[in-house]
């Protein structure tokens, strides 16, 4: 996400951090770079002049602090605009009120990824110990309905299961009467997809939210649109009076111009974004961190609270008793790789640390990596993962065919197992034998 951006303000700061003195001159060319890098980017030009003013009066009157260099301290001023334009400091929360249930509507374009992303807030919510229930109150699209329930049934949440011969207005009274009666706290409604020109349409969003009175009206927007997203929800939050914005396939827009915009134009806060199609591709948006993430300063914060979600504290006092007896086996080694697989795809793992973007500009990496070695080690016998010293040419060519890999593949596992071991053997020694920390990623970056 955002890497054209991204590398262009990279380059922009990387210049601006060597600078003992800022001059005029330099102010100025590092203003028509940014204003250059956001314009490309998409980014909504009276936006991109607001933040570039702010920039500039700040700069000019700028009191270097302690340890920073003027250069830095313009790096940090341009940080924190950037923070100012997406909203601030801090997670935007779901304001669900006082009402049981209470309701959150979502809104939006057809397309949009409504459906998708109603699945996926209920999987946020429950993870927070609350108990969503769904409402797939989508007429419009043929299998809406089906998909919800699919979605909702596999995430362990529940959901009104209809025929789709009511109105929309009838679902959602049968669905809240449904949603009392089974005790749920709060109820997410997917509504359809419908242009802002559509006046029939958007009256019946009124009479749903007249009848609803919803906590949160989210707007679901595809950021692959750019500026049409943002018009669009300018457009609804006039009829309707937005409370928050979720941002789908950010992983797949490279420009991010939308995601710049929206909240400044708008002025509804963006509180969540889409980084993936899988059923946790869901992130509380945090502005602080994905500005770092655009600077290559990194997300280690994120990095660290998807690693505590993976890794059980007992488990991971006990794997380190294991690399300090130097008892690590290949189980062990498959063990935390699964875990490591849970955390989402590498390369975006491996995004969230600083200069980590830079690092994988023209690597690839192979998503099925960690699945091919989940493989390997599965087809080996207990003895032979536990004692890989025993694995001569016959085990290997057995372990391969059973894997649907190559005996070179299987040389390659043992060498990572060994690099990961010796690796953590040290951390260990050291007084920082955390295992999951030290362990090389399984996969070829090739240039």
């Amino acid at each position: 996400m955002f890497e054209s951006l991204s590398e262009r303000l990279q380059l922009v700061m990387k210049k601006l951090r060597g600078q003992a003195r800022v001059s005029d001159e330099v102010l100025a060319e590092t203003l028509r770079e940014i204003r250059l890098a956001l314009l490309e980017a998409d980014v909504a030009v009276p936006v991109v002049k607001r933040l570039l003013d702010a920039v500039k009066t700040k700069a000019q009157g700028v009191d270097v602090q302690g340890s920073l260099t003027p250069g830095q301290q313009v790096v940090k001023i341009v940080r924190d605009e950037l923070v100012s334009l997406l909203g601030g400091e801090g997670a935007r929360e779901l304001m669900l009120g006082s009402n049981y249930p209470a309701v959150v509507m979502l809104v939006g374009l057809q397309g949009s990824g409504k459906t998708t992303t109603t699945a996926k807030i209920g999987r946020l919510l429950k993870a927070r110990r609350r108990f969503p229930f769904l409402v797939p109150a989508d007429l419009a699209r043929p299998a809406a309905i089906a998909q919800l329930v699919k979605l909702a049934t596999d995430a362990g949440l529940g959901v009104f299961d209809h025929d789709g011969k009511d109105t929309p207005l009838g679902v959602v009274k049968k669905g809240m009467i449904a949603a009392r009666q089974k005790g749920y706290d709060v109820v997410l409604i997917d509504t359809a997809g419908r242009l802002h020109v559509d006046d029939a349409l958007m009256a019946e969003l009124g009479q749903l939210k007249e009848e609803l009175r919803p906590a949160e009206i989210l707007f679901v927007a595809d950021a692959m649109t750019g500026q049409d997203a943002v018009r669009s929800a300018r457009e609804f939050h006039e009829k309707l009076g937005l409370t928050g914005i979720c941002l789908t396939k950010l992983d797949g827009d490279a420009r991010g111009g939308a995601a710049m915009s929206i909240a400044e134009v708008t002025g509804v806060p963006l509180k969540f974004v889409g980084t993936g199609e899988k059923a946790d591709a869901l992130e509380p948006f945090l502005a602080d961190r994905m500005v770092s993430r655009i600077l290559g300063m990194g997300d280690v914060m994120s990095l660290i609270e998807k690693a505590e979600e993976a890794f059980d504290a007992d488990e991971a006092a006990k794997l380190e008793k294991k690399i300090r007896r130097n008892e690590f086996t290949l189980e062990d080694f498959g063990e935390q790789l699964a875990k490591l697989r849970k955390m989402g795809p590498l390369e975006n793992l491996l995004g969230m640390l600083p200069g980590g973007g830079a690092a994988l500009k023209g690597a690839q990496i192979d998503p099925k990596a960690i699945g091919r070695v989940t493989a390997m080690i599965g087809s080996m016998t207990r003895r032979e993962r536990r004692e890989p010293s025993i694995l001569n040419g016959s085990r290997k060519k057995r372990i391969a065919k059973g894997s649907g890999t190559s005996v070179q593949d299987i040389n390659r596992l043992l060498k990572q197992y060994m690099q990961a071991r010796q690796m953590m053997k040290s951390l260990g020694a050291a007084g920082g034998g955390r295992g999951r920390m030290g362990m090389p990623f399984p996969f070829r970056a090739r240039r």
